[in-house]
């Protein structure tokens, strides 16, 4: 019999790897992002406090007033300018991207770049 791979305990054991190294402080928060397959969430997380500082995804009233859908790269550029732009607001420049134990590419990326056309440096 065939076992069968689960991915999502892939990823999570890739996220544990990631979080070995990267640490979001006061300074330099972390940028984490989830994404499911019609949504997806981006958080900015202070680890030294273990506190959300900002968030945005998919499911924000203003992403739902707009056409767009969580599950495709452009729902996912206007989720990375989301929350470069309230970021920017409560003073947050500089950030450490953690991308989940996802591949960084298609809506991962899509997220990433959006966000540092907005204005966020990682």
């Amino acid at each position: 019999m065939i076992k069968r791979v689960d991915k999502n305990a892939v990823r999570k054991k890739k996220h544990l790897r990631v979080r070995k190294k990267i640490h979001g402080t006061a300074e330099r928060p972390r940028l984490c992002v989830f994404r499911s397959l019609k949504h997806i969430y981006a958080q900015i997380i202070d680890d030294d406090r273990g506190i959300t500082l900002v968030a945005a995804s998919s499911l924000d009233p203003d992403f739902r007033k707009s056409e767009l859908s969580g599950g495709n790269v452009e729902g996912a550029k206007a989720v990375g300018t989301a929350i470069a732009k309230k970021a920017l607001e409560k003073g947050i420049t500089k950030v450490v991207f953690d991308r989940g134990g996802y591949i960084y590419h298609g809506r991962v990326a899509a997220l990433a770049e959006a966000a540092r056309e907005a204005g966020l440096e990682f």
